[in-house]
């Protein structure tokens, strides 16, 4: 039996004063994480994998827009130099709440003072095991490395297709899901395939692709403005893709998808991006849940009756602007007045309220130039702020690179190179250069670029 990956920087014994133990490394753990960075506390970092994921940006993965070591940092790397803050990979299977202990992948028990939940959320199916089997999902790096190898396996057999309809069947892509999600990933297709068809594959031409997103609201973009929405699925049918709303898939199998009305759609491709749901770590546990499972907290983020649990993130169900919060990274996220940490990121219990979630009751445009508007969440929330063609992401999170990239539809904003960036040179600018991602997202971390390596655990183990 090998050497535990963490044991040698992931201990943390019982004389080490108060211990914090945070479960999950998303944005919320990784944030709470650095926060505590030089607190008189010792902090123990889970993760089933050994790297934080740039989630935004997965689609660019999934199109070979990005590498996935452009989007992955290894937790080892960010916090190789702090003397409080340890990581450890584990994939945690269940918390005592009595004990107060996480119980891990390989049978150890990890005991806290303080738990922070940061575990995030999961692809929803809605318990229907078809979809699951028959469908790709987006959610994690695999995934994302999954679709795209799938999609570009389709060209090739597209390529060599004895007949036309076979032909059509595997240039088929159908994007189950119109959030956020759906809609880059359609855009980032799009042009993928606009580039690539007739010229990398002169067997095909760019007019034979169909891509269809099928949303079941009655518009793109539920959760932003509706002039978003409308402006999504106008740029998106520009560029050829179907925009089907009010539309629900019903049904997927590996040659064929039934949506509403019982209309078959002939594909080898259905990507699912219809929905997530929180990962629940205290599955066994009777606490107190809100109508989508997400765990009760109250306005200090501790969980209902449990005064040593935090929540944070996708699994907590955090009131603002008249409903939960959304399962975005800026709720994950959040900062007080002064950009002071978040107000879970302090090991004991009189941590500061929840900042004041007000909200002028609608998402407003915040000018952009060419065709693209920029649209932000009015208020502190910022709960859904979306900017195409900005070198941000949600709630000032630095995009990789910090340029425009392909954000919102995935469709490159035009800007002219910088002679004094190296990574610019002899480019258009118009795209993420690898060189600029790497910079970019070390930089979001307080580090620079490590080759560490990133992996996750052995298959079968859970989350």
């Amino acid at each position: 039996m090998g050497p535990d990956p963490g044991a040698a920087q992931g201990r943390i014994g019982k004389s080490t004063g108060h211990r914090v133990v945070i479960v999950g490394g998303g944005f919320g753990g990784l944030s709470c994480a650095r926060a505590l960075e030089g607190q008189p506390a010792q902090v123990l970092l889970l993760d089933r994998h050994n790297y934080h994921l740039f989630t935004p940006l997965l689609y660019q993965v999934a199109t070979s827009l990005l590498n996935p070591s452009d989007i992955a940092y290894p937790f080892r790397a960010v916090f190789r130099r702090s003397r409080n803050v340890r990581f450890r990979q584990a994939a945690v299977t269940g918390v005592d709440l009595k004990r107060r202990v996480v119980r891990t992948h390989d049978g150890g028990d990890v005991p806290y003072d303080t738990l922070v939940l940061a575990t995030g959320s999961e692809n929803d199916y809605f318990a229907n095991e078809e979809l699951a089997a028959h469908t790709l999902g987006m959610k994690t790096l695999s995934e994302a490395m999954r679709l795209r190898n799938h999609v570009l396996a389709c060209l090739e057999i597209a390529a060599r297709a004895a007949s036309d309809e076979e032909r059509r069947e595997w240039l088929t892509f159908v994007i189950a899901g119109g959030g956020p999600t759906g809609v880059e990933y359609a855009g980032a297709l799009a042009e993928l395939l606009r580039m690539v068809l007739g010229r990398d594959y002169p067997e095909l031409r760019p007019e034979q692709a169909r891509i269809v997103v099928v949303e079941g609201l009655d518009r793109l973009l539920g959760a932003f403005h509706q002039r978003l929405g409308a402006y999504a699925a106008r740029a998106l049918r520009d560029r050829g893709v179907e925009v089907r709303t009010s539309t629900l898939v019903e049904k997927a199998t590996d040659e064929a998808v039934v949506v509403s009305r019982g209309e078959e759609i002939r594909t080898r491709t259905v990507v699912w991006s219809a929905g997530v749901r929180p990962a629940d770590p205290l599955s066994h546990h009777e606490v107190r849940r809100s109508r989508r499972r997400r765990l009760e907290v109250d306005e200090r983020l501790r969980l209902t009756g449990h005064a040593d649990v935090f929540v944070i993130g996708d699994a907590a169900s955090v009131s603002g602007n008249g409903g939960e919060l959304p399962m975005l990274s800026p709720p994950a996220t959040l900062r007080g007045p002064g950009d002071r940490p978040p107000p879970w990121c302090r090991p004991r219990s009189e941590a500061v309220p929840v900042p004041g979630q007000g909200h002028d009751g609608h998402d407003r445009a915040a000018g952009g130039g060419g065709r693209r508007p920029r649209v932000q969440a009015g208020g502190n929330d910022r709960v859904a702020r979306v900017v195409a063609g900005s070198h941000l992401l949600p709630d000032r999170l630095p995009q990789p690179g910090g340029g425009p990239g392909f954000m919102g539809l995935g469709l490159p904003a035009p800007r002219p190179p910088d002679p004094a960036d190296p990574a610019q040179r002899g480019g258009s600018g118009g795209g993420l250069g690898r060189a600029r991602a790497a910079r970019g997202f070390g930089g979001w971390l307080g580090v620079r670029r490590s080759r560490g390596a990133v992996a996750p655990l052995p298959r079968g183990s859970a989350s």
